[in-house]
C-alpha cells in the first residue's frame, strides 16, 4: 500500500512477470503490504489473450492498491505444479503471504471489477480514515497550511476522496484563497462532484465571498436599530456578522428579516438561510435551531 505523502507508483511498478526464481519476493513478501494479483497464462491460450489486458488495465485503475505478477505456465511449471493450476487463465489473489480469492476462465468486466474491489479493501485503506482526521484537526485549530498539505497527500493516493477534497476546499478558504477554492471546486472528479461535502464547500465559498465585501459591522447594526424595517441593512449586517464569525446573530437577523418581509428581494434571507446551513454541519445547533424556527415561521 502507498505511504501517506508518497507518490504515486509508476504503473510499469504494478505489473511484472515472476520467474520461479523471483516469485517468493515478487509475490509472497510483496503480498506482505499491498495484495498481489497472479495472473498465471501461457502463449498458446487464447483466452489468456483476452483477460490478460483486460486484468492489467483494471489493476491500473486500481491506483496503486493492489499489484500483478504474470506467471507463464509453461516457463514455471513447479510453480504452476505447487498451486496445483489445472486450468489457464487462472487468477489468484494473494495477502500476506496466502492466496485469499481467485478464478479460472475469463470472465466479464463486471466480475472482474467487483474481483478488483474485494482485493484492493484487504488492505483497508492505507490510514487515510487518521489522515484524514487529523487534517481535519489542524483545520479546526487553525493550522490550514499543514491541513492543506495533508488532505492534498490524500487526494495524491485517492483523487476521490470526498472527505480530503472539500477539505482542501476549507483550507483554501481558510487562507484566503478564494480563487484557488474555486478553481478546484470547478475541477472536481464527476464522482465526487455534486456529494454533499463539496455543497457544503460550495456554500462555504458563496459566502466567503459576501463576507470579503461585507460592511462595517457597526456601522450597518446603527442603521438597522434606527429603521427596523430597513431590510438591505439587516441584510448587509448578517453578511458581516458571518464575516466576524458569528453565524449565529447572522442566522437570527436573517429570520427576523424574513419574519418581516419573506418576499423581499426574491426571498434572498431564505435563500441565505439554506446556504448557511449547507455551509455549516448538519448537526450544528445553529443549524436545527434556525431550521425549526424558519420552518415555524413558513407553516406558521
Amino acid at each position: 500500500m502507498l505511504g501517506l505523502g508518497e507518490k504515486p507508483q509508476a504503473q510499469g511498478d504494478l505489473i511484472k512477470d515472476a520467474t520461479e526464481a523471483s516469485f517468493m519476493a515478487d509475490v509472497i513478501e510483496a503480498s506482505q503490504t499491498v495484495p498481489i494479483i497472479v495472473d498465471f497464462w501461457a502463449t498458446w491460450c487464447g483466452p489468456c489473450k483476452t483477460l490478460g489486458p483486460m486484468l492489467e488495465a483494471a489493476v491500473k485503475g486500481a491506483g496503486g492498491k493492489v499489484k500483478m505478477v504474470k506467471v507463464d505456465v509453461d516457463q514455471n511449471q513447479r510453480i504452476a505444479g505447487q498451486l496445483r493450476i489445472q486450468s489457464i487463465p487462472t487468477v489468484y489473489a494473494f495477502w500476506q503471504g496466502q492466496p485469499v480469492d481467485g478464478f479460472q476462465g475469463a470472465v466479464p468486466a463486471s466480475e472482474l471489477k467487483a474481483f478488483i474491489g474485494r482485493v484492493s479493501a484487504l488492505a483497508g485503506d492505507g490510514g487515510l480514515a487518521d489522515a484524514l482526521a487529523a487534517a481535519e484537526e489542524m483545520l479546526t485549530e487553525g493550522a490550514a497550511a499543514d491541513a492543506a498539505e495533508t488532505f492534498a497527500a490524500i487526494l495524491e493516493e485517492d483523487a476521490e476522496n470526498v472527505g480530503a477534497y472539500g477539505g482542501l476546499v476549507r483550507a483554501n478558504l481558510a487562507l484566503g484563497n478564494l480563487d484557488q477554492a474555486e478553481s478546484l471546486l470547478n475541477a472536481a472528479p464527476a464522482a465526487i462532484a455534486r456529494l454533499k461535502d463539496l455543497d457544503a464547500a460550495r456554500a462555504q465559498l458563496e459566502l466567503a465571498r459576501q463576507a470579503a465585501n461585507a460592511g462595517p459591522e457597526a456601522e450597518l447594526r446603527a442603521m438597522v436599530d434606527a429603521k427596523p424595517d430597513g431590510h438591505q441593512a439587516r441584510f448587509d449586517l448578517a453578511a458581516a456578522l458571518l464575516a466576524a464569525g458569528n453565524p449565529a446573530e447572522a442566522v437570527d437577523q436573517l429570520l427576523e428579516l424574513f419574519r418581516r418581509d419573506r418576499e423581499w428581494n426574491e426571498g434572498a434571507a431564505k435563500a441565505q438561510l439554506f446556504t448557511i446551513f449547507d455551509a455549516l454541519k448538519p448537526q450544528d445547533p445553529i443549524v436545527l435551531a434556525g431550521r425549526r424556527r424558519l420552518s415555524s415561521m413558513i407553516f406558521a
